[in-house]
């Protein structure tokens, strides 16, 4: 089965043995010649060691052909990896069966061809080796098809990884959006209630350009930091559409970090929850800094609780905290001291991806 079809001898050999099972018998052959004649070649006439040789050739054909094929079988029966403590010894018996089977019939076929007996007293000894070689010749085939089907089993495994971590990224960076949604027409809401008709209409044009960022950025988990700064930078340009001049940021990036990579909308998300959770007036102006230091990017603003805390369920930082989780083993790192509140959101490059995220990334 499947000696000629190239698709099912991959499917159940595990590679195209073709060349292998010609150089192999022809190995084999000579091996077996030598044991059962000690060399024809080295001390017989060309022609009848031509003739010993051609009848190991024989026996070593039909001895791989039906191995082989047990072979086939057994792993059609016993398909997986786990299934080895019974296929291995199985195909062994079969080995040991079909040598000694092989090697009973061709006897006797050869001795009624050639009208002599073959079957002397000390076939036994010339029996077990042909075993012992078949057996190891054999144990070739199943160490590359271990091989390949362990090599299939790490990527499938990791495949599947890859798709729950992209399945969480997705489902973290769609909560993402709705959050800065439901924000931003709070904000709207506002400013329609306390500002004037075109000071509302010139907030919807500057969301306008916000979502467009939205949409161009598509499904990527990781972007670069100027693209984050930019969307930052427009969205804080909305809220001074609300606040003016009591709200400030403080932007302290170079050029030359503008290549790192970033979680989109984190840097927005930090600047969204300052906004939210912070007292912002002409009595107490909101200052808000972004630098970056040692490799993160450091969003830092004075404690300005309101008096009446909104609800929060903290979506937002922990949203930022996962979401880098599953990317990189870099941490978050959030801490409040000396009446600020701080948080540093690790830079990253390609090579600090984790391997399971490597292939997800677009």
């Amino acid at each position: 089965m499947g000696l000629f079809n190239k698709a099912k001898r991959i499917k159940y050999l595990g590679f195209n043995d073709v060349w292998f099972m010609l150089v192999g018998i022809v190995l084999l052959s000579f091996v077996a010649d030598f044991i059962i004649s000690r060399g024809s070649f080295s001390r017989l006439p060309f022609v009848e060691a031509t003739i010993n040789w051609s009848v190991s050739l024989l026996f070593s054909t039909v001895n791989w052909l039906v191995m082989r094929t047990i072979l086939i079988a057994l792993r059609k029966k016993y398909p997986s990896l786990r299934s080895n403590k019974k296929r291995i010894p199985l195909f062994f018996l079969s080995i040991v069966i079909t040598v000694l089977c092989v090697d009973y019939i061709g006897n006797i076929l050869l001795g009624y061809i050639f009208d002599q007996s073959y079957n002397h007293p000390l076939r036994s000894k010339i029996v077990l080796p042909v075993i012992l070689i078949s057996t190891m010749t054999m144990a070739i085939y199943e160490a590359l098809y271990y091989y390949i089907r362990l090599k299939e089993s790490i990527r499938e495994e990791e495949q599947a990884k890859r798709a729950i971590v992209q399945a969480q990224l997705d489902t973290l960076r769609n909560q993402a959006q709705p959050h800065f949604f439901f924000n931003t027409l709070n904000t709207l809401r506002d400013i329609i209630d306390q500002n004037t008709r075109e000071e509302a209409k010139e907030f919807v044009n500057r969301l306008s350009e916000v979502y467009r960022f939205i949409l161009e950025s598509g499904n990527a988990n990781l972007i670069a930091l100027r693209e984050e700064l930019k969307f930052a930078k427009a969205y804080v340009h909305i809220q001074k559409e609300r606040f003016g001049d009591n709200l400030t940021v403080d932007w302290k990036v170079s050029k030359n970090d503008n290549d790192w990579l970033i979680i989109p909308m984190s840097l927005q998300l930090l600047l969204e929850n300052a906004v939210k959770h912070n007292v912002i007036s002409k009595a107490k102006p909101l200052h808000v800094d972004v630098a970056v230091e040692n490799g993160q990017l450091v969003v830092r603003n004075r404690l300005q609780p309101k008096t009446t805390q909104l609800p929060t369920t903290k979506l937002g930082l922990k949203n930022i905290e996962r979401r880098y989780a599953l990317i990189s083993d870099k941490q978050v790192v959030i801490t409040t001291d000396n009446g600020h509140f701080r948080v540093k959101l690790p830079l990253l490059t390609i090579a600090d991806q984790k391997h399971s995220y490597a292939d997800t990334h677009h």
